[in-house]
């Protein structure tokens, strides 16, 4: 059993509830202490981790949570009705447990037909890694269930990619009953102008996933640094630790909590170490760093730690003609001889041979390392339709055998309409909305592609960002520089056509050439008047008002050239400048 830090964890929760400091219905109380002193982790799971203290007890734990199955992103709707369902259903529906807004209470989202409007939130945002890591969904991270939450669509573009923090309640910006975005209090936020501010019945277990998410991933390099810092060991800023600290102490763990981690360890093969043991937070960050931990040893049978028995791997829906992996970790205790593995489906042997394995025998050395050993799993349809098959661990010393199951879904090549990328809105010095038209609400996609180039001093930095709703905030604009994004939908690995490309700069004109293209600068007077700035002659100017209506054409545009139009907004392309250049005409 894992049961360092149980009666001082105990103790701190009797004095928070006699100083009347929890929020949690007092009928719940003392089950939740019952349950958070029986987390279900497995033997032999956190064994590595006695005598261990500071930085070395971090490390570990890092070694022994990283190396997980890693899902594919478009099988994650297939884990939601596992990880995130309210305990009880109502009329006859399995309802979306949503951290973000209580419209599980009202019914609004349910498994498995009523997500439309949810998002796969990342609760530690994904464009805080840094440049060497920008692709996001190639790498773990990316798609951790463990931090990736169902989230109300609006809810969760109102938090954007701010920091978690305490809003001050005069400068409230957003807020649904649930989550709230604003001004944060002075000596939070990190830098950032908004942060946001979960329920106080949900604090705990974000600080606990935050805490997760430093150590699982603190060999990463973070762009943004409002609460973390590019260090292995503390990795997060100060004022960060000591909010999360708060919020983990007054939130314990929930059977929510335990729950969620029970079931992604089922599904991806690691657990969340700070609901396994808050106390864990203490050693590493708190109160009782310097002290060294203390955990009973697994002297047991072999046994096989991760994959769980009789759990499932959805490789999601994948086109025909493409592959889709999953590395499953195969970590195991006390084992004696090497782990065998089989692939077999006996009721339609056709279905096994849409799956591979790399390897058939695993050594014992590889998976009773802390890290285990990672066997990739291939799936490769050859005809449309669903399939499935069946992965066997034996052998090793092990009693008996553990197996999951496979599947898979092959669907056609899918078709994708070209987007049409919109002048973006809410322009300030540094912050600024892109949009474009929504995908036809025929057309199924998984999410949306945002490209951006930032120009500075005659270079630019291309990256990538995605969102599952038409459009997308953007905080980084920095004096002197200019922004161009254009947008492409995503389906099954396929994108559609590179859309129109929108070019911004905190004057909202474009007045720089792009890529070779001629210079072009316009610019607005009171009564409707614009004039032109270039270096040279523009032939073929169209001027588009914002439905994307021609409303007027000019052959040439010199120097200096003026021209009137009604009050409203306007784009304007010319055969030198491609980009279009948006306008507001008062």
């Amino acid at each position: 059993m894992f049961k360092s830090g149980i009666f001082t964890y105990f103790c701190k929760f009797l004095i928070l509830f006699s100083h009347g400091m929890l929020r949690n219905h007092i009928a719940l109380t003392l089950s939740i202490i019952t349950l958070s002193l029986n987390a279900a982790a497995p033997e032999g799971y956190y064994s590595s981790l006695d005598g261990l203290r500071d930085q070395s007890l971090k490390d570990r734990l890092h070694e022994i949570i990283r190396s997980h199955t890693r899902l594919s992103y478009n099988s994650l709707w297939d884990y939601y009705p596992e990880t995130d369902v309210y305990p009880e259903r109502k009329n006859g529906r399995s309802l979306v447990w949503d951290m973000y807004s209580d419209n599980w209470n009202n019914e609004k989202y349910y498994y498995p037909n009523g997500t439309r409007g949810l998002n796969r939130e990342h609760s530690v945002p994904k464009s805080w890694w840094g440049s060497g890591n920008d692709a996001i969904y190639d790498f773990q991270a990316g798609t951790d269930i463990m931090h990736l939450f169902p989230s109300d669509g609006d809810a969760n573009m109102a938090k954007s990619n701010y920091p978690l923090g305490e809003v001050d309640p005069s400068q409230v910006t957003f807020s649904n009953g649930t989550s709230t975005v604003g001004i944060p209090i002075q000596g939070q936020g990190g830098g950032s102008s908004r942060v946001f501010e979960p329920d106080d019945e949900y604090k705990g277990d974000f600080a606990r996933v935050y805490f997760y998410m430093v150590t699982c991933y603190q060999d990463y390099e973070w762009r943004y640094t409002y609460m973390f810092s590019n260090n292995s060991y503390l990795s997060m800023q100060s004022w960060a630790i000591d909010m999360l600290l708060d919020w983990s102490r007054n939130d314990p763990v929930s059977q929510k909590e335990l729950d969620r981690n029970d079931a992604v360890y089922a599904i991806q093969g690691n657990r969340n170490p700070f609901v396994d043991d808050p106390e864990l937070i203490e050693y590493i960050w708190g109160d009782r760093q310097g002290d060294q931990y203390t955990v009973e040893h697994y002297e047991g049978d072999p046994v096989l730690i991760s994959p769980v028995q009789d759990s499932d791997i959805s490789f999601g829906e994948v086109a025909i003609g493409r592959t889709q992996s999953v590395d499953v970790n195969v970590r195991g205790a006390g084992l004696t001889g090497s782990i065998t593995v089989q692939l077999y489906n006996r009721e339609n042997p056709g279905d096994a041979k849409m799956f591979s394995i790399a390897t058939s025998s695993i050594p014992a050395s590889s998976a009773n390392n802390n890290s285990g050993f990672t066997l990739r799993v291939t799936y490769s349809p050859t005809s449309v339709g669903e399939h499935s098959a069946r992965l066997l661990f034996s052998e090793g010393g092990i009693t008996g055998s553990v197996g999951l199951g496979l599947k898979g879904e092959c669907l056609p090549v899918p078709t994708l309409s070209t987007l049409t990328a919109l002048p973006a809105t809410n322009v300030t010095p540094t912050s600024y909305r892109a949009e474009w038209t929504a995908a036809p609400d025929d057309e199924e996609i998984d999410y949306y592609v945002v490209t951006r180039r930032i120009y500075e001093n005659g270079t630019y930095t291309e990256s990538e960002e995605q969102s599952e709703v038409n459009y997308l905030d953007f905080t980084d604009m920095q004096p002197g520089t200019t922004h161009t994004y254009y947008v492409q939908s995503s389906r099954l690995g396929f994108r559609s056509d590179p859309s129109n490309t929108i070019t911004i700069n905190t004057a909202g004109i474009a007045p720089v050439a792009v890529e070779g293209m001629a210079p072009l600068a316009v610019t607005t007077y009171e009564g409707g008047l614009l004039r032109f700035t270039c270096e040279e002659m523009h032939t073929g100017c169209r001027i588009h008002d914002i439905s994307g209506r021609l409303i007027r054409t000019l052959p040439t545009i010199e120097q200096g050239m003026t021209i009137n139009l009604p009050y409203g907004a306007y784009l304007i392309t010319t055969d030198q400048c491609h980009t279009p250049i948006k306008v507001l005409v008062r």
